[in-house]
């Protein structure tokens, strides 16, 4: 619930700091991709806080779960950078996509296995939101990162 929280809110303040104070000088797929950025950010930093929490819902089959978790994480951090910068943001997105499918089967599991983070202490039940959750980021990474992301073509 606390990523939601994170993108909604950072998605309002950066709009109306952009509409009142910049004056409309950000586009409205740097303010999502920016909003994005910031929620990696903090979920990224969770992989270095939580970190045995987040290696209980890694699939038995995955070795170094420690290493997989701060690699995660790091991918995570990195990956805000990405969509900040014009240049990488496009790629970075479809790269996110392709990262949050990967990583839906850890939340599943730790919802099976009760985990005490971020909601999947209440079970399978937490499914109901967590699944459309990460299809509402996938959906937000490709509105903001890919659909409306205007690029200028490089010309030689």
């Amino acid at each position: 619930m606390a990523p939601l929280i994170i993108l909604i809110v950072c998605f309002g303040i950066i709009f109306l700091i952009n509409k009142f104070t910049l004056k409309g000088k950000l586009t409205l797929s740097f303010i999502g991709r920016a909003s994005l950025a910031i929620m990696l950010i903090f979920t990224g930093i969770a992989h270095f806080t939580k970190t045995g929490s987040m290696i209980q819902m890694l699939p038995d089959f995955i070795p170094f779960k420690r290493e997989t978790v701060y690699f995660t994480g790091f991918i995570e951090i990195m990956a805000s950078i990405g969509l900040l910068t014009q240049k990488f943001a496009r790629m970075t997105s479809i790269m996110l996509i392709l990262f949050f499918l990967a990583i839906l089967p850890a939340n599943i599991i730790g919802s099976i296995k009760e985990i005490e983070l971020g909601g999947m202490e209440k079970g399978v039940n937490y499914l109901y939101f967590r699944i459309p959750l990460q299809l509402l980021f996938i959906i937000w990474i490709y509105y903001f990162g890919i659909k409306i992301n205007k690029t200028t073509p490089n010309k030689k």
